[in-house]
This record gives C-alpha cells, structure tokens and sequence, in this order.
C-alpha cells in the first residue's frame, strides 16, 4: 500500500522539476517527502503525521473510557483484560466495581469491551501510547459533579454506589469523545483514517444514545438525597462542559428551553444536537479543557492528573 502513494510523490517532484527548468534539487524531494511521512499501520499503509497525531490523540479518551466502564462493571480493567493493550502505563486510581441493577450491568460489560475494541482499532493504525495516568476514582467524579451543580453535595456523590449514579457518571465522559471524533473527521487526509473514525464515531454515539435514553427515562428522578432532578443534573453537567471547553454551546441536557429542541417542536432532548439536529464537533483543546476540569489544554488535571498523551496533547501542556 505503501507504493501508491511514494509513486504519486516521486512523480509529483519529476513534474515539478520538468516545470522548473531542472532546479528541484533532491532536497525539495525530500522536503515534499516529509509532508508525507508518517507511521505504517497495520497491512504497512503508510499515514500522514497530521493522521497519525488525530487517531492517536482519541487514545486518551479510549483508555479513561474503557478503564471506567469495565471498573465498573467487572471490578478490574485492562491489567485484567489484556495488560498489553495498557503499553505498561500505571493502573488508574480509584476504579472499583459499581452496585449495579444486573440490565445496566449487562450494558455497562457491553461498553467495557467495547471500547477495548476500540483500543485495539486504533492500535493497529497507529503506533500509539502507553495508558496515561487516569483518575477514575469517586471522589474526583463527585467534584466533578460538585463543579457542575455548583455546589457541595452531602453526602458526595459516588459513581459506584448505584446504576443512576453510574449512568449520570457516564453521561459526562463518552459524549466528549464523540464530538472530538467528528471535529476530527474533516482534518484527516486519507480514507483509511476517515473510515476508523467514522466506525468509532458510530459506536460512540450509539453508547451516548444509550446512556442518554436510560437517563431520559428516568428524567424527572430525584438523585439521591441532593433534591434534584436527573434531567437537571445533566442540564448542569452539559453546561459545565460547554463552560470548560470554551467555544460555546456544544452539547444540551436531556430537556431544553421550549422552542430549543428538535426543530423547535420539542423540549425533550434524548439526542443532543445543534439547530439542524447535527452533532456537534469539538477540537483538541476544547476537549483537554473539559477533561483536564480546568478549561485549559495547558493545565493539566481532573481525569489525567499527570496530563494527556500524543504529539497534540503534550504540544499544548506547559
């Protein structure tokens, strides 16, 4: 696969030099080259630097996602599924198994394994990463949720404790991984990449879809003993992400102002999406933001206390 494509260069630089009068010289070839240089991935096709950096930096992502759900769902992560997928980086802190109704464990196995598969696609593309440090445990979700309802919860909130905690914990993650799949997909140069992220975009908002319907379902619910309702937690949690990410409106809770939803027909909202009922995209920056709790790319925290890893995330932390 790897002739094509070193073949359209070589002629490219033949033409140019026809064209010049003779003066490209071997090193505007290799100049040219350079734009085209990347990592072979599986079956030795050769990527782009600028794909190689886009499939690589959703790792981050994969492995939070993945070590959350089969924590929960299993009581261990990828050290317990395939230690190899973890590229020897440290187990994350805090997972534990959740108390879960035996429907939404089913789902949340289902979610676990399939974001080892996700790991596994990416991998054979791109070279990738070892697992960042990730905090999965219940008390930096609680404060995430704190940071959200703008409040201190008592008692805190515990993921773990029980299936509405889980799914409201698991609305806050996937959904900021599939806008960063679609803000993705029109950078990407070849159609090897374009056709990995549109497959792990279809999968990735399936598993919101999912995680949102439950919620729906259970909108008017009251959390605990915290006096509010499902549908409200998620209207702050959606804002507190569009806050942290810094570009505006990007994701809306399970209800809307009327006139806001689907079309303006509706204030339910199980899908979120912008005026034309479209996914929203997010960037590398605006995701690390939310993520990292601070809003900022270059500051570090939240989920991946030591950072994220890539060429793109380690570019942007001080």
């Amino acid at each position: 696969m790897a002739a094509p494509a070193t073949f359209v260069v070589v002629v490219a630089c033949l033409v140019a030099s026809a064209l010049c009068g003779g003066v490209c010289r071997a090193q505007d070839m290799d100049n040219e080259w350079a734009r085209y240089r990347g990592f072979f991935g599986g079956g030795g096709t050769l990527l782009p630097q600028s794909d190689v950096d886009l499939l690589e930096f959703p790792l981050n992502l994969e492995y939070l996602e993945a070590e959350f759900f089969c924590w929960s769902a299993l009581g261990y992560g990828l050290d317990g599924i395939d230690v190899n997928l973890t590229g020897g980086g440290p187990p994350p802190i805090g997972g534990q198994t959740a108390a879960l109704t035996p429907f939404v464990r089913d789902v949340a196995t289902q979610f676990c394994y399939q974001e080892v598969g996700h790991l596994r696609a990416i991998k054979q593309n791109v070279r990738g990463f070892p697992r960042p440090q990730l905090d999965i445990s219940a008390t930096n979700i609680g404060k995430i949720v704190e940071q959200a309802m703008n409040t201190t919860l008592d008692p805190p909130f515990n993921p773990y404790e029980n299936s509405l905690n889980f799914l409201i914990a698991s609305y806050i993650i996937p959904y900021v991984g599939l806008t960063g799949y679609v803000g993705a997909n029109p950078k990407l140069l070849t159609p090897q990449a374009r056709r990995l992220v549109a497959g792990l975009l279809g999968v990735e908002s399936a598993q919101d879809a999912v995680i949102r319907a439950l919620l729906y379902e259970r909108g008017l619910s009251r959390v605990a003993s915290y006096g509010v309702g499902v549908a409200e937690v998620t209207a702050h949690i959606s804002d507190l992400r569009n806050e942290l990410g810094r570009r505006g409106v990007k994701g809306e809770g399970l209800v809307v102002a009327p006139g806001e939803g689907p079309e303006g027909q509706t204030v339910g909202n199980i899908i979120a999406g912008d005026r034309y009922s479209l996914a929203y995209d997010r960037t590398p920056e605006e995701i690390l933001g939310i993520v990292y709790g601070t809003g900022s790319p270059a500051q570090a925290g939240g989920f991946f206390p030591q950072g994220a890893d890539g060429r793109i995330a380690r570019g942007l932390l001080m």
